[in-house]
């Protein structure tokens, strides 16, 4: 259970850190660092037994007809993630308070973090693909909160938007490859999935589910072409970019790699696509990190580059490649954390990031450039820190692959390029920042920060130097944790500082010598650099695409969308009947065997009547109230076929629902304006009744294809099943509580939403009252007329009663819920249109409001009540009691579920007929006088 706890924690403190920021900007910080820091002490507690090899698993089912389940894991590979996700936001919570300004109440700020925080752990910690699937898009929408912090900056919503559009559209294509990856194993549990690398590398689909995974992770993770996405996030406040460079964002990717390698790698499509995409990665971050003048910008491609280093590690294949990927992967988060603290700093206190300005600040700042120049150190592969190691690790497992055959040399030599230029970009930030004589045109003069703001990068430092020094004291447990959660086991390799005089070593020299000299040369790559590199990049390409992807989208949509209804239900209707027509020109029967009912007088009667009143309906339309008395007609016929045929339930609510709509369209009916006619072309006409009487024909023989062919009823089920399991003898009202209650639910759930939004576009609304000539007819000068006053008032008490009569014998006999709340709030409307608004507000003085989330809390509660026996949500209970005199009674908690849809429904009903009959009564300063008859 504490795994739920991890992610929870955070989740909570993204709730109450905008609560706590009304209390100051301290309480702000201690509320989001006590979340984080709650959830880190949890894991270091249950850290010891995973360092040893075991895992700690939890799992609720949830959607099991998808796959979809609850299930968490922790194992070694999990551990080293949560720790890095909760120990680095930890540190970003405390650098950020210091760093934002104190205008800045944080409350915001902190929420969208650890929201942030809460789905990368959600990754982490996910035993399901699909779940995995739900945390990895919530990264993407909480980065691109975080990116866009800055509403009003124009960079901040570029880069927002283009980091959403880029990684959205990967996780994409990561659904479609875990959808099949599941498909392969048999299972969304990731437990089965990791056990069925022989079954999935050898599946025909084995190698589009490895491209599609890929394409998600490489999104991620920023690798090359797809890369582009990450610098324009640099517009971020900077402790987000200290966050998303080194523990989060961009370690998903890599964390996915890592996750599936068991089931993925060892293959040549694996070497040649994460290998190769990997290595271009690696030389173009390096390579343009060199030429970047913006300090937050260097380090925005020394990430792309460090993360293309440790795709490659894992593109190898190899147990050793996975032990040096995982092990560059902490060296990475901490020193590039550090580095983006200390450019946050300098950018504080000079108020740039041009390194063509900032110079000299060893003068002005010692403490902090001490601090920043280890860090860049340790990012150079400098000895005794803790990029030295890692990197040592990586030239080591590119001299032994064996992928290439005689071109094995390119790797290594790749390699060492790439080192060349980590350390050129490392010496130029270290040199040009904090030397290089001194600054120019600075906005703010440069001094040493307080000595808090520097705490995060103090311990981050302190650990770039710890683990360089002692590396089998500081990481050794927690990284053979996370080697055996990849690999099952941990194989041989050495932590050690020296391993005597070797190619790797030999590279290591290489790249630090070469890249002090490209640094000295420096100018003379800038020439060139700048004249002969062309300057197409893929971040151009993509916006080309999209601005050429949009103009045709909209050349498009304008041949189709012209704002006429009619067209866009013409393309509808054809298009539907196309569809409907292809099968039946395979050949198929009709008819299916099974014999017809007999036709009988009535029935021909009725049919006729329906068609009569529907081509009267479309032939009177301009005559508005004829038109609508042909539409109840055609109400009333289907009701009375639902009678015919044995289904007092589905009639009584169709005979509800036509009487309200009935109402509904009386009251909009008076504010439609009258005006000319417009005239409809002979070609139009043509087309419609082309439509109206193919979709019809159509429709018809689909019908009876289908009737007259045998079929086993899902009604068996439900008539053995609706007393035994659902304690009542109407199988209606019983699947709308008990079998299908959810659905009932989520449908007054919506009904309660729409009824607030028609409440809101109602509010306020103003429309001019009809003429008093409408047409050739006037509208009657007694608004109430007294007549009806007289005859509506008594039948309230009647209607109600009826309603409750209804509401109480649903569950046995035909009624329910629905039907009774219908009753209801026609007979309270009916008391609107007869005596009016005021007099029905002077004595109904409870918020519709209330009657509304009064009924959806309701039927939820009853949903909720199972769960406290152990049931399943919504499951009914039925109780059977002996009262004196009146002898057994049985009572069923799907009452309570029926009361929650009868209020939701007198609620909505009332809400939305009362606020269309209010418009009329807008225009009116004093409220009608009441007469003296009825006072």
């Amino acid at each position: 259970m504490f795994l739920v706890w991890i992610i929870l924690l955070p989740l909570l403190g993204a709730a109450l850190s905008p609560l706590a920021a009304q209390r100051g900007r301290g309480v702000a910080a201690w509320s989001a660092g006590s979340a984080s820091g709650l959830a880190l002490a949890l894991t270091l507690w249950q850290a010891l037994p995973l360092t040893r090899g075991s895992e700690a698993h939890v799992s609720w089912s949830w959607i099991p007809q998808l796959g979809l389940n609850l299930s968490l894991r922790l194992d070694g590979l999990a551990l080293l993630f949560v720790i890095l996700v909760l120990a680095i936001g930890l540190l970003v919570i405390l650098y950020a308070h210091y760093y934002l300004p104190k205008s800045d109440r944080l409350g915001r700020f902190y929420a969208l973090l650890l929201l942030f925080q809460t789905a990368m752990l959600g990754i982490v910690l996910s035993d399901n693909l699909l779940l995995l699937l739900i945390f990895w898009e919530l990264t993407s929408l909480s980065s691109f909160l975080l990116i866009a912090y800055h509403p009003h900056s124009s960079e901040a919503r570029k880069g927002a938007k283009t980091s959403l559009i880029v990684t959205a559209g990967g996780g994409l294509a990561l659904m479609a490859g875990l959808l099949l990856l599941g498909h392969i194993a048999g299972s969304f549990e990731l437990s089965t999935v990791l056990a069925s690398g022989d079954r999935v590398r050898g599946h025909d689909l084995y190698l589009p589910t490895l491209l599609l995974i890929l394409l998600g992770a490489f999104t991620k993770s920023a690798q090359w072409p797809l890369h582009f996405w990450l610098p324009k996030a640099m517009a971020a406040p900077t402790p987000v970019s200290a966050y998303l460079h080194s523990a989060t964002m961009v370690k998903a990717g890599v964390f996915l790699l890592a996750r599936l390698f068991p089931v993925l790698a060892e293959t040549e499509a694996w070497f040649y696509m994460v290998g190769g995409i990997g290595l271009a990665t690696l030389l173009f971050g390096a390579y343009t990190a060199l030429f970047k003048h913006d300090l937050k910008g260097l380090l925005a491609y020394s990430t792309i580059s460090h993360l293309g280093l440790i795709t490659l590690l894992f593109g190898l294949g190899t147990p050793l490649g996975a032990v040096a990927g995982l092990f560059h992967l902490v060296n990475h988060a901490i020193f590039k954390a550090s580095l983006f603290m200390a450019a946050g700093i300098i950018d504080h206190e000079t108020g740039t990031r041009d390194m063509r300005r900032i110079n000299g600040l060893w003068k002005y700042m010692p403490y902090t450039a001490t601090l920043a120049m280890v860090a860049a150190a340790a990012m150079a592969g400098v000895p005794l820190l803790n990029g030295f190691l890692s990197k040592e690790m990586f030239f080591a497992e590119t001299v032994h692959h064996e992928w290439l055959g005689a071109l094995d040399w390119l790797l290594p030599t790749a390699a060492t390029l790439a080192g060349v230029f980590s350390v050129a970009y490392s010496v130029r930030f270290i040199h040009d920042v904090f030397f290089n004589g001194e600054p120019i045109d600075l906005p703010r003069s440069p001094r040493e920060p307080g000595h808090r703001i520097r705490i995060p990068v103090e311990v981050l430092v302190a650990l770039c130097i710890l683990v360089g020094v002692m590396p089998e004291q500081m990481v050794r447990g927690l990284l053979d944790a996370a080697v055996t959660g990849v690999l099952g086991e941990v194989p041989y390799y050495s932590l050690a500082l020296w391993h005597g005089w070797s190619l790797p070593m030999l590279m290591s020299l290489v790249a630090l010598a070469g890249g002090t000299t490209v640094y000295a040369l420096r100018h003379q790559l800038f020439r060139i650099h700048d004249r002969w590199l062309p300057r197409v990049s893929s971040e151009e390409l993509f916006y080309r695409f999209s601005r050429k992807l949009l103009r045709t989208a909209r050349r498009f949509m304008r041949s189709f969308d012209n704002g006429s209804l009619q067209r866009y239900l013409a393309w509808l209707i054809a298009v539907a009947a196309i569809l409907g027509v292809v099968p039946l020109t395979s050949g198929i029967v009709l008819h299916g065997g099974v014999d017809l009912m007999p036709i009988d007088g009535v029935s021909v009667a009725a049919a006729l009547i329906l068609a009569v009143a529907a081509i009267a309906t479309v032939r009177m339309r301009h005559q508005r109230i004829t038109a609508l008395i042909m539409t109840s007609l055609v109400g009333l016929i289907v009701t009375l076929t639902f009678v015919h045929f044995s289904a007092p339930d589905l009639a009584l609510t169709q005979l509800s629902v036509e009487v309200v709509t009935t109402i509904l369209l009386l009251l909009v009916l008076y504010f439609l304006p009258g005006g000319e006619r417009m005239e409809i072309s002979p070609l139009r006409r043509v087309r419609d009744l082309l439509l109206a009487g193919s979709s019809g024909l159509l429709i018809a023989l689909l019908a009876f294809g289908v009737m007259t062919r045998p079929h086993a009823p899902i009604s068996d089920f439900f008539l053995e099943n609706a007393k035994p399991l659902g304690g009542g003898s109407n199988v209606v009202n019983v699947i709308l509580v008990d079998f299908r209650g959810f659905d009932t639910l989520g449908e007054i759930t919506v009904l309660a939403i729409a009824a607030a939004g028609i409440f809101m576009l109602l509010r306020g609304l103003r429309l001019p009252l009809p003429e008093p000539g409408f047409g050739k007819r006037q509208w009657a000068a007694d608004v109430h007329p007294l007549i009806m006053a007289a005859v509506s008032r008594p039948l309230l008490p009647l209607a109600l009663l009826v309603s409750l009569f209804l509401l109480l014998r649903g569950h046995n006999a035909p009624g329910g819920g629905f039907i009774a709340g219908l009753v209801a709030g026609t007979a309270l409307i009916l008391q609107h249109l007869a005596s009016g608004l005021h007099w029905t507000q002077q004595r109904m003085k409870r918020s519709y409001f209330t009657l509304i989330g009064g009924g959806v809390l309701l039927a939820s509660a009853t949903g909720l009540a199972a769960l406290l026996f152990g049931r399943p949500f919504l499951t009914s209970a039925v109780l059977h009691l002996e009262l004196p005199l009146i002898g057994e009674v049985e009572l069923a908690s799907a009452m309570g579920f029926d009361i929650g849809v009868f209020l939701t429904v007198v609620g909505t009903v009332i809400l939305i007929l009362e606020n269309l009959g209010r418009l009329s009564t807008q225009q009116s300063a004093q409220p009608p006088t009441e007469p003296e008859e009825l006072r």
